[in-house]
């Protein structure tokens, strides 16, 4: 029997590849997925593909294949594209950042106005641990296929360098590690990644630096943002993001803030369950992977 000919699919940068059902597997195994799913997933997809198909397309066949099957795992499987939904002010996605590093133990401080040593700046996150001070700056991208050019680096690290010099003449920092960050939900061009490590600025997105990016972060805290739910609409979404929540084990906490959005009481079991779902163990990992 001949092996089925290569189908050739168009990547999110126009780029053409060949469809790799091991990229699937593995992407849906990250999330969780039970391998009876995944099977199924794939068996889905391979059945729908066709040459030319956009990844997007494709992520859309999965996700609802798999949404069926584990609203849970398909949340997490879903992490790219809600957090492209931490829009369209980028403040969510402030927020969000700002989370991530309180749960690695950052004292921080979200959208605050820092005086430097010749102007003041508005600061997304300020973030502190022990003798660390970092000053973090968000770029939010609604379009997945824009990256973080060499222009937004420098202009960061020329603002933290006005703010490092205020920060060592408050009494006991002269001797603290002070840094500036840039935290985007995409990507980095290789210009800026380039221009980063020379300068001493940390950069991390979506898939940077290997092992520490975005969603390795997401995937060992389970710290999820509330776009990631299925059984919330899109207006729901946006009034809980208004009201200031972000995380899904917030509405863990406290399921109130359901209520305060005006979702249905009908509903609100529903939702919580699928929030235990995708806050809870995530099959096939192990209690120490989750803990990084």
């Amino acid at each position: 029997m001949k092996d089925r000919p290569a189908i050739a699919i168009e990547r999110a940068n126009g780029e053409m590849d060949a469809f790799d059902p091991a990229k699937l597997r593995a992407s849906l195994s990250r999330a969780g997925a039970r391998e009876a799913d995944i099977d199924h997933v794939v068996h889905e997809v391979e059945g729908s593909l066709r040459e030319g198909m956009r990844t997007r397309e494709i992520y859309k066949i999965a996700y609802r294949s798999l949404r069926k099957r584990s609203r849970g795992t398909a949340g997490r499987y879903s992490l790219k594209q809600a957090i492209l939904q931490l829009g369209p002010t980028g403040f969510p996605f402030e927020k969000y950042v700002g989370a991530l590093l309180a749960h690695q133990g950052y004292r921080t401080t979200v959208d605050v106005v820092v005086p430097g040593k010749c102007v003041d700046h508005e600061v997304d996150v300020v973030a502190e641990k022990g003798d660390q001070h970092y000053m973090v700056e968000c770029k939010f991208h609604s379009d997945p296929k824009r990256k973080c050019d060499v222009k937004i680096p420098l202009y960061i690290q020329a603002r933290f360098k006005d703010v490092e010099q205020q920060w060592k003449l408050i009494p006991g920092h002269g001797a603290k590690f002070h840094q500036g960050w840039l935290v985007t939900n995409t990507r980095f061009t290789s210009d800026a990644v380039q221009y980063g490590e020379c300068a001493g600025l940390y950069l991390l997105s979506w898939d940077h630096p290997h092992g520490e990016s975005l969603r390795e972060r997401v995937d060992r805290s389970g710290l999820h943002p509330i776009t990631c739910l299925t059984t919330l609409t899109k207006t729901e979404k946006q009034r809980i993001l208004d009201d200031g929540t972000v995380l899904c084990a917030e509405i863990m906490k406290d399921e109130k803030i359901l209520g305060r959005a005006g979702v249905n009481d009908r509903k609100v079991a529903k939702i919580m369950k699928e929030v235990e779902e995708l806050c809870g163990p995530v099959h096939g990992k192990t209690e120490r992977s989750r803990k990084g």
